[in-house]
């Protein structure tokens, strides 16, 4: 059983930052591709970004690209999403999966394993 637990998530003001992280459990993390979504009240889960299992590729979201960056530590069966610039679009639960591809993947349906998210706030 994968298990995927994120952190990071709280408040902040237009134009901070913060750091979310999803430690994984349960098996392997290396082969795993990886993935970040959002979810924003009455909206869908959309992908934020991406990365492969080695961490070599990378996708982000247009809305994210030069603000947001991905990063893993497969040492530390951890994956990073850097937030700057936050604006308040960016508010929703912030969520971490696991899918069992190699490649950078950015179809939510390819995913397969999924944390319970962490809330992230931004104010005006």
């Amino acid at each position: 059983q994968v298990q995927l637990v994120e952190s990071g998530g709280g408040l902040v003001q237009t134009g901070g930052s913060l750091r979310l992280s999803c430690v994984v459990s349960g098996r392997t993390f290396n082969g795993y591709a990886m993935g970040w979504f959002r979810q924003a009240p009455g909206k869908e889960r959309n992908i934020v970004a991406a990365t492969s299992w080695s961490g070599g590729s990378t996708y982000y979201a247009d809305s994210v690209k030069g603000r947001f960056t991905i990063s893993r530590d497969n040492a530390k069966n951890t994956v990073y999403l850097q937030m700057n610039s936050l604006n308040p679009e960016d508010t929703a639960v912030y969520y971490c999966a696991a899918a069992r591809i190699e490649g950078v993947v950015a179809d939510i349906d390819e995913y397969d394993y999924w944390g319970q998210g962490t809330q992230v706030t931004v104010s005006s």
